[in-house]
């Protein structure tokens, strides 16, 4: 659990900075897989995906 938080920090951040400087290619979207997996596992995944249905119904309900 500690070493998936830290990799999504870490991933994140160089997702962060790859989105800052407009860097594009096959790193970047190397590094957005990564962070997504990361991310995908860890604990912040369940209120990632209820943020996103309810901006979905949100949207949808417009």
């Amino acid at each position: 659990m500690v070493v998936t938080i830290s990799l999504v920090i870490l991933f994140g951040a160089a997702l962060a900075a790859l989105l800052k400087f407009k860097t594009l290619g096959f790193g970047s979207a190397f590094v957005a897989v990564m962070f997504g997996f990361y991310l995908a596992s860890s604990g912040a995944a369940e209120p990632v995906h209820k943020l996103t249905t309810a901006v979905v119904d949100a949207v949808r309900d417009l």
